[in-house]
């Protein structure tokens, strides 16, 4: 079984096109396939286009929000009830062409865990073009999973993922990062990229800008998820150190002031005093707060595991805490 799970916002005129593109495929090459249709809060009538493809067609279901609580939490609902063992994800305006399906499993075969879908050619304006190329290389350089489009609707998973890595807030585009933190294999491929047939894109410029925070968020996740400390503490170190030597040296000039009166300027009157005792201050709080974070990671870490388990052999039952 393989499941294709897609978020729709607004897509009512390209969910029964999509939808026959995805059927051809699968009886091409002999899928078995269920489709899971999110409508993220649609006021166009997505939802009810979904409920007559569901009655023509037992293999589609679909989940309707209240209202549109974004891509990520559309994804995780759409996780949370596939049955496959491997999951695609599909944007739902017809840009990304099923046909990439296959060329996705052959993929998988090779012993990927998640394999991105690549926009080698991008039918998109410039202004969109550009900087998510920026953005794209940003990710790839702090985080080290190295993709051409990390962007990309198009996407295939196993399963087991999505029992390790949970989504929130707009961190859907960052699932292959997320999966590679717990040792998924990850990669990609090359897939054909479409004209917008209807509608119009629904992401602007404050995109980029949540990007951006989603992705300091990300790697702070990735690197310090498990040891805050090791972060926050480092920088308060440095800080308090940096202030602390400030303290010394404006309280030897001091004793030097005290036999050479008019040498030195007085202390209250030197930028570096404020200079050091607001280092002093930072360092203090930087430290504090990673204590903080460190509490709540060990509280945390009751029922989470900080290890992913790729197989096991023998017999493992389960022992009392």
């Amino acid at each position: 079984m393989i499941s294709i799970v897609i978020p729709v916002y607004n897509e009512k005129e390209s969910l029964g096109i999509l939808l026959a593109e995805i059927d051809a495929v699968g009886q091409q090459a002999n899928l078995a396939l269920e489709v899971l249709f999110v409508d993220d809060g649609s006021t166009d009538g997505s939802w009810q286009a979904i409920r007559e493809l569901a009655q023509r067609d037992q293999r589609v279901r679909g989940l309707r929000f209240r209202r549109n609580f974004g891509k990520a939490a559309a994804l995780s609902a759409g996780f949370r009830h596939v049955q496959g063992a491997l999951v695609f994800t599909l944007d739902g305006d017809l840009q990304d062409d099923p046909q990439a399906i296959p060329l996705f499993l052959v993929a998988m075969e090779k012993g990927l865990d998640v394999v991105s879908g690549w926009k080698r050619v991008r039918h998109d304006p410039w202004h969109k073009v550009f900087p998510s190329r920026v953005f794209n290389f940003l990710v790839s350089w702090l985080t080290g999973v190295w993709l051409h489009d990390h962007n990309c609707g198009m996407k295939c998973y196993r399963a087991e993922i999505f029992r390790e890595v949970r989504l929130y807030g707009e961190l859907h585009r960052f699932i292959p990062v997320l999966a590679a933190a717990r040792g998924y294999k990850v990669g990609e491929i090359e897939i054909n990229h479409r004209p917008r047939r209807f509608g119009h894109s629904k992401y602007g410029v404050r995109r980029f800008v949540k990007g951006f925070l989603d992705l300091l968020t990300v790697k702070f996740l990735t690197g310090f998820g498990q040891r805050p400390q090791h972060l926050l503490g480092t920088i308060g170190l440095v800080s308090f150190a940096a202030g602390a030597l400030g303290m010394i040296y404006l309280g030897i000039t001091w004793l030097i002031n005290l036999s050479q009166p008019g040498a030195f300027l007085p202390l209250h009157e030197r930028p570096l005093l404020v200079y050091s005792v607001a280092a002093l201050l930072l360092g203090a709080q930087m430290m504090s707060i990673g204590f903080l974070a460190e509490l709540i990671t060990a509280y945390q870490g009751q029922d989470e595991h900080s290890y992913s388990i790729a197989e096991h052999i023998g017999c493992f039952e389960n022992k009392p805490e």
